[in-house]
């Protein structure tokens, strides 16, 4: 078995868990989400925790156990608590705004580029360079995060970019001349 997988969840007060061979379904104060289930793991609750078990027979059961226990994790902390990813912008000019469900940023091209957030994501613009994208889906959070990097990721040379807050830029040193 996983060694993942042997640790139970622990399900906070105020959420609310439905097991089913087909969906494992969470609610919470955020919101709920929802994920099919795995006929080669068995998720149980009992005594206010869950536990994932895989199940005899099926091949991929012990790596699939340990995924589904992190993936129910993750989603009872996504109802209970929220996810967030912080992203700064450096380089001059560079500005974000977040404007109901837009995200406009002004990234030194010719245009301003207009990040539509995806159903179940929020963003804010504490400052101009700052961007914080929160959402109960974990997934969902670092993919809208990295989208949003992705427009212009942080080059090599001066550090300019769209960068998460704890991420480190290793600048390299530009040729020199003779």
């Amino acid at each position: 078995m996983s060694r993942v997988a042997k640790n139970p969840i622990a399900v906070p007060q105020g959420v609310t868990v439905e097991v089913s061979p087909e969906r494992i379904s969470v609610r919470g104060p955020l919101g709920a989400l929802e994920i099919p289930g795995s006929p080669a793991v068995t998720v149980e609750q009992a005594d206010g925790a869950l536990r994932c078990r895989p199940v005899a027979g099926h091949a991929l059961s012990n790596a699939l156990s340990g995924t589904m226990r992190a993936v129910v994790a993750n989603m009872v902390t996504g109802v209970s608590k929220g996810f967030e990813r912080r992203l700064t912008l450096v380089g001059v000019g560079y500005r974000a705004q977040a404007q109901g469900g837009m995200l406009n940023l002004s990234l030194g091209f010719s245009h301003q580029v207009a990040y539509r957030l995806p159903a179940g994501i929020k963003a804010e613009t504490p400052s101009q360079t700052e961007v914080l994208i929160k959402g109960v889906d974990r997934q969902l959070v670092g993919q809208v995060a990295a989208e949003v990097r992705a427009y212009r990721a942080p080059e090599p040379y001066k550090g300019k970019g769209v960068r998460y807050a704890d991420e480190v830029i290793v600048i390299k040193e530009t040729k020199k001349k003779k």
